[in-house]
């Protein structure tokens, strides 16, 4: 069931998702179960138009999972709804998709996630726009084992938002954007200087038996 665009003002993406913030707790659980969904968002919506991203998403997509957004919207950076234009649940599909094709070796599958053209930043912070063929063809040096292990262990509750810029993994090894509101993200950037960066880090807080250390 796709939610009636009309419930929200003829306005930008942009403009809403800048005014727009984290659904509260009660929204979309009247007590009156029986109430139909629809009606209960219309009356959200007429109280206040443009302070819930997730009911602008939703508004785009045809069976959106309520239970699952509401419960899972808030990441580091803030709002995934309000910084990415889409809901926590796409987000949820496309890292099961990575990890999935990450875990199988699935080539294939996993260029499916990959929007064109594609970021490269290597460990030097050489930035190339690689087309698909580019890509297939370098496959083995942009997705090499330690990116493979990146997204084999993907998950939802490790990744950061900024607004309007997308979502991101590992201080920005992975970067997924989103092209249409309600949409399905895609990695756009992997950057391997920042991934370097990262397990650094990650050496550094192990040394102090702060956190464990990245091989």
């Amino acid at each position: 069931m796709k939610f009636s665009a009309h419930l929200f003002p003829a306005i930008g993406l942009a403009t809403a998702l800048a005014a727009c913030s984290p659904a509260p707790a009660d929204i979309l659980a009247p007590e009156d179960q029986s109430e139909p969904l629809v009606q209960v968002i219309e009356e959200q919506a007429r109280t206040d138009p443009v302070e819930n991203c997730l009911l602008l998403v939703w508004s785009e997509q045809e069976d959106p999972d309520v239970e699952f957004d509401r419960a899972n919207d808030a990441v580091n950076g803030g709002a995934i709804s309000c910084a990415t234009g889409t809901s926590p649940s796409q987000f949820e599909a496309a890292i099961e998709t990575l990890r999935e094709a990450a875990q199988s070796g699935d080539k294939a599958r996993l260029l499916e996630q990959v929007g064109l053209p594609l970021l490269y930043i290597d460990a030097d912070g050489e930035r190339r726009e690689l087309s698909e063929d580019q890509i297939d063809t370098l496959f083995d040096e942009v997705f090499d084992e330690r990116m493979v292990a990146v997204l084999r262990d993907l998950d939802l509750s490790q990744m950061t938002v900024d607004k309007e810029q997308g979502a991101y993994f590992e201080l920005g090894s992975l970067w997924l954007v989103v092209d249409d509101t309600g949409g399905k993200p895609r990695i756009v950037t992997v950057n391997r200087q920042a991934l370097e960066e990262a397990a650094e880090a990650a050496k550094e807080q192990a040394e102090r038996g702060q956190g464990k250390r990245l091989d």
